[in-house]
């Protein structure tokens, strides 16, 4: 009799440790919806990424797979595909800066005031590198050529960053990621049931609890 008692005891001791388990795992999944609510958010918000790309194009860098099968922004091999020296670079990087960024995309602008800014950005922008064209490196024939296509593409990056903040969508989407992060988080403490207080066989108080 008291074997089986202590087996009883010892199954009741094993519930307990899964149960607690099952609360740590929980919390940790608490943790983990708190993580993925700001990973969302720095990832829409952070413009790095695109702010590298233009800068790599602008220079007329290359994506090219390695020996290990990675994509690697290489030097072209051709000098005319590289449409602007360092300077020049920097100079249209400046300008892309004040746009390409959060204060951009967290306001709150109108389809019309929305053309307007981009009208106005091309026309600016065309006239900076029509001014400064040689400064820049645009020194060749064959760099000329790219001129127009250049100041569209720009304009075109622009305009999808103002885009994201038309009528304040993009402050819009961030309150609903986080609404629906946050309840997903809820729901799933809400699941899972209550831990119970541990019982004894051997701690008559412990009974009928």
């Amino acid at each position: 009799m008291n074997e089986e008692l202590i087996q009883y005891q010892q199954q009741l001791d094993q519930m307990k440790a899964e149960e607690t388990a099952g609360l740590h795992q929980m919390g940790q999944s608490s943790i983990f919806g708190n993580n993925n609510e700001q990973n969302l958010i720095q990832y829409q918000l952070d413009l790095r990424e695109e702010l590298e790309r233009i800068d790599h194009l602008l220079r007329g860098h290359q994506l090219k797979y390695d020996d290990t099968g990675n994509l690697k922004w290489v030097e072209p091999t051709d000098d005319s595909m590289k449409p602007f020296n360092d300077k020049g670079v920097q100079i249209i990087m400046n300008v892309i800066s004040f746009y390409l960024n959060r204060n951009t995309i967290l306001s709150n602008y109108s389809e019309p005031m929305i053309n307007w800014k981009m009208k106005d950005l091309g026309d600016e922008l065309a006239d900076l590198i029509f001014m400064k064209y040689e400064e820049m490196g645009m020194n060749t024939s064959e760099k000329k050529k790219q001129y127009p296509i250049i100041v569209r593409e720009i304009v075109d990056s622009v305009h999808s960053a103002y885009l994201r903040a038309m009528a304040g969508g993009e402050r819009e989407s961030l309150r609903t990621a986080r609404s629906v992060v946050q309840n997903d988080s809820m729901n799933k403490q809400e699941n899972y049931p209550n831990p119970k207080k541990q019982f004894s066989m051997f701690k008559p108080t412990t009974w009928g609890r």
